[in-house]
């Protein structure tokens, strides 16, 4: 265990000289890279120093009750002994998780996607509870959530949601919620009793820094127009709302939550990276995916 965690040691402190030089510190995508394995490392550290303290101090008790000379000195080694004996297999083994290589995108923010399926006004009731849900949840967390665009459902709930979650280890965290979620319940809207069954599709992508992707612009259509909903005439008169069209994926992005143009269009991009990021892993891993028997 002490060798492993002096290699990672040794790394740790390759990572700290390298975050200072100027050439890094220029070369955007290689600093942002080498600060989050800074920060990993980092609680790593941590974690080492209170391991090698234990370890120090199981040592030194092994050796007073040897001598036994004194004691007092004994029964404090003794208690001292025991602590330390009962810690160590539990910060073993904590740390022999996080030594576990992470996937890297595990670390980074996420967009999630939440669509009504099945199950008309009572599919999007259920999805505006799943979004409420997570917005609970994220906030539980100590991570913000940001709404990039919506489209109400008529009985209330949204026919679609997406809103990005920014802190720490997010998609990591979220990845796994991706996929059909289903409930069977009386709906508000049934006036009779009988249960139905909806659905709601839940789509988490991470977030891609504009150095994960290279987004050729002149393939991005940019088309502006006034919001619709709520939001009072300056926002229903004034050409804020923004959506992309990238044409060779055929992907559209719309955003049209903040009252600038600017901020949508920065929304936009972001949701239409991690979803080209999301489209290239597709096209590059299919063909393998689809080779792969299963016996």
């Amino acid at each position: 265990m002490i060798d492993k965690l002096n290699i990672v040691k040794n790394r740790f402190d390759e990572v700290n000289d390298l975050i200072i030089q100027p050439d890094v510190i220029a070369d955007q995508k290689r600093y942002v890279q080498l600060t989050k394995e800074y920060k990993d490392l980092k609680k790593l550290m941590d974690k080492r120093e209170e391991y090698m303290t234990l370890v120090a101090n199981l040592d030194e008790a092994k050796e007073i009750l040897a001598d036994g000379s004194d004691p007092d000195m004994v029964e404090m080694a003794q208690m001292q002994h025991d602590e330390a004996k009962e810690a160590i297999p539990g910060l073993e083994e904590e740390i022999r998780m996080m030594l576990i290589p992470k996937d890297p995108e595990d670390a980074k923010n996420a967009v999630m996607e939440i669509r009504a399926g099945t199950g008309g006004d009572e599919a999007s009731i259920f999805a505006g509870d799943l979004y409420r849900m997570y917005e609970k949840y994220c906030s539980s967390k100590g991570w913000s959530t940001s709404v990039m665009d919506v489209s109400e459902g008529t009985s209330g709930g949204y026919k679609e949601i997406i809103f990005e979650v920014n802190g720490e280890d997010v998609y990591g965290t979220l990845k796994f919620e991706a996929g059909v979620h289903r409930v069977q319940r009386v709906p508000q809207t049934e006036t009779q009793g009988r249960v139905h069954t909806s659905a709601a599709t839940v789509m988490v992508l991470p977030e891609a820094e504009e150095f994960d992707v290279e987004l050729d612009m002149t393939e991005v259509r940019i088309e502006r127009t006034t919001s619709t909903g709520p939001g009072g005439q300056s926002v229903n008169t004034t050409y804020s709302a923004i959506k992309l069209h990238h044409e060779p994926t055929g992907m559209i992005v719309s955003c049209q939550d903040q009252k600038s143009s600017h901020k949508n269009l920065e929304k936009a991009l972001k949701v239409l990276r991690s979803s080209f990021m999301k489209w290239n892993w597709q096209r590059k891993w299919k063909p393998t995916l689809n080779a792969v028997k299963v016996w």
